[in-house]
């Protein structure tokens, strides 16, 4: 049975051992808006201790069938709610309960000193006998830790950033960065900056409605959900699990439940996996009521017309941001679209995503290269 604390006391609380090994687990905590803690760990949702980090007792991890790039860091993702609540089931966006919490941890698999390996192979990062739910701190480097409160009023964003000695993260509202190197399979090296966002970066991604600002969550949707995970128990579709667990009501039948594609699964069409790639990594701004609605570039995933999408659409502003070339997306000629140009570019006024990189994701770079390339027709 589940067990958390609704209130303001920063104490710790304790819940009752899950058994086996494993050290009794503390109560998930919720603090108030005006006085949140400046550690992680007063939270309870996430825990560093023994070499690993290990999830509470009620926390549940996800994943997304394309998930944002972040400088090619991995990504552990939970959800945890109070006692007795549920998130409502919707197509696009779950109504989530007050006090519901989202966490993502950034880290990567380590190579020596401050050097990180760039990999896609996850599975040397759990502890042997729980994959997909307890981190090995002898594998990984923790970077942060982001949370989203459900408030009563709103989402809270917060950006916890993790100390040298992996012990716990600390409550960095300005953010953060840090030099890393970067060795890919191969032994190639490529140094960068980590960049934490502030606190007002991370409400301009999430924002539901610019005008608004109101924060609302982007990946735990229906269409990024729809996919098994590799719990410790074993394999399940993860919209069935949260319903089987009392975390999700109103599920409907799975033949009616949006899927996006794994970008990287190149037995789906090409068409649907850079759909996919381009709604998680630009659908959060390129929407009607995102950030960018001004641009007239529509990337989320609901958009038809070819020409909203950019087929042949001159930009709203030329220059650096276009690198003078004239139209969005050039059909068999991804060298002349500005959106090739954006999406592989690292110039601070250039690139897109404007936050959360440094780095150009080269494999989704080449898949919507591969994308343009294959369509047909022409801008004259």
């Amino acid at each position: 049975m589940r067990s958390f604390s609704l209130g303001w006391a920063l104490a710790p609380l304790f819940a009752i051992a899950l058994g086996g090994c494993d050290a009794p687990r503390q109560q998930v905590t919720i603090h108030a808006r005006e006085a949140v803690p400046d550690h992680l760990s007063d939270w309870h949702l996430v825990e560093a201790s023994g070499g690993e980090l290990r999830l509470a007792d009620g926390v549940v991890p996800y994943d997304l069938n394309t998930a944002l790039f972040t400088d090619y860091a991995h990504k552990l993702r939970t959800l945890w709610m109070p006692e007795g609540t549920a998130a409502q089931y919707g197509d696009e966006r779950f109504d989530y309960p007050v006090g519901t919490i989202i966490t993502k941890t950034f880290y990567y698999p380590r190579n020596s000193g401050d050097a990180v390996l760039r990999t896609e192979d996850h599975s040397g990062d759990y502890v042997q006998g729980k994959t997909g739910e307890t981190l090995d701190l002898g594998r990984v480097r923790l970077m942060e830790t982001r949370l989203l409160i459900k408030r009563v009023d709103g989402w809270q964003a917060l950006p916890y950033v993790w100390n040298a000695a992996q012990t716990d993260a600390v409550l960095e509202i300005a953010g953060d960065t840090a030099p890393l190197m970067l060795v890919g399979v191969n032994g190639e090296t490529q140094s960068f900056t980590y960049v934490v966002p502030d606190a007002n970066q991370c409400a301009g991604c999430h924002a539901d409605n610019h005008t608004e600002k109101a924060v609302m969550p982007l990946g735990p949707r229906a269409r990024h959900l729809n996919k098994d995970y590799s719990y410790a128990n074993g394999v399940q579709n993860q919209l069935l699990h949260w319903q089987q667990i009392g975390y999700l009501s109103g599920l409907p039948g799975a033949e009616v439940i949006p899927r996006n594609a794994d970008f990287a699964d190149t037995s789906l069409p090409l068409e649907a996996r850079a759909r996919s790639y381009l709604d998680i990594n630009c659908g959060h701004c390129h929407n009607p009521s995102g950030a960018a609605d001004t641009s007239g570039l529509m990337l989320h995933h609901a958009e038809v017309d070819r020409r909203r999408l950019g087929l042949c659409k001159p930009p709203v502003a030329a220059g650096t941001g276009s690198g003078n070339r004239l139209f969005a997306i050039v059909p068999g000629h991804p060298e002349d679209s500005i959106l090739n140009f954006r999406v592989e570019s690292t110039d601070p006024g250039a690139m897109m995503p404007e936050l959360g990189r440094s780095l150009a994701h080269e494999e989704g770079a080449e898949l919507l290269r591969e994308w343009i390339a294959a369509m047909s027709g022409s801008c004259s």
